[in-house]
């Protein structure tokens, strides 16, 4: 009896043995999902983590990322409504939700990416072809994107899977363009310093000239003002001789006498001879000779 379940023992475990040795068992971790295939036929689908069994040499088991995945299309140049070309790059996020479809459909991830980035792309450019640069670069960015995201989800079931998002990364001008914005807004910037240096200049000139007209007014007043003064100083220095002029007639003949050769011979050098006469007696009484 003890032989008997001994060898039933070791038959088991032969038995377990040959099954691990050809690949019946195999593990679905936490990231994956798998379809067990028969000859290429999906027969199950296995969604949750764990130990599992196929049939040796008949089943197979094809693996599949239930975590969320990127899908990045390459770069593309499209045209804008104005004609202006872009180059476009895009990118989506998505999970598989069905795997049996996803995998009727394009087998793996390598083709779905091909497959669906050329379906993202197309609806980017039949999209974007309808507004003009300025609109991509404006608020209507949104609206734009709405309408992409809903083209691109009609879709998503066909392929079994859930576009979480989708984006347009960056929208760059492509060499040619970007070249003629540059020279675009080079020349409006000529354009406009030009007009601020005319304009500069033209501000210069009506600050000198009301400067000038200013100081015109200015020195006029200031003349005025003067000759007022002067009169008035005039007027006292005057009334302060005619009454001195009461006080001693014989000093001030003499006073007006030296102011009048002081106006005819002002800073020359000339000299002026007083001969003996009726002023010098007049002024300084009668010379007597040394003789």
């Amino acid at each position: 009896m003890r032989f008997s379940l001994r060898n039933i023992i070791v038959v088991l475990l032969l038995f377990i043995g040959f099954l691990t040795f050809t690949g019946a068992f195999f593990i679905v971790n936490e990231t994956k999902q798998a379809i067990v295939l028969q000859f290429g036929d999906p027969r199950k689908v296995i969604t949750e983590p764990g130990l599992q069994f196929k049939i040796p040499f008949i089943q197979d088991a094809v693996f599949l990322d239930s975590r969320l995945l990127n899908l990045d299309p390459q770069p593309e140049e499209m045209i804008l409504s104005d004609q202006k070309r872009i180059i476009v790059d895009s990118f989506a996020r998505y999970k598989i939700v069905n795997p049996l479809k996803f995998f009727q459909t394009v087998r793996n991830e390598a083709t779905f990416s091909d497959r669906f980035g050329r379906i993202i792309n197309a609806s980017v450019r039949g999209v974007i072809s309808q507004y003009s640069l300025a609109s991509l670069l404006s608020d209507e960015r949104l609206t734009i994107m709405n309408e992409i995201q809903a083209q691109i989800l009609v879709n998503e079931d066909s392929f079994g899977v859930d576009i979480i998002d989708i984006r347009i990364g960056r929208t760059d001008l492509t060499e040619q363009v970007s070249n003629n914005v540059y020279e675009r807004m080079r020349s409006e910037r000529l354009k406009e310093a030009n007009l601020l240096r005319a304009e500069g200049q033209e501000l210069s000139k009506e600050i000198v000239a009301s400067a000038d007209r200013q100081q015109t007014v200015i020195i006029a007043e200031a003349e005025r003002t003067s000759s007022i003064l002067r009169g008035e100083g005039d007027a006292g220095k005057n009334t302060i001789l005619a009454d001195a002029y009461g006080l001693d007639e014989e000093f001030f003949d003499f006073l007006r006498t030296m102011q009048a050769c002081r106006d005819t011979f002002g800073d020359t050098e000339m000299s002026m001879v007083i001969a003996p006469g009726q002023v010098c007696e007049k002024f300084f009484g009668e010379l007597k000779s040394d003789n």
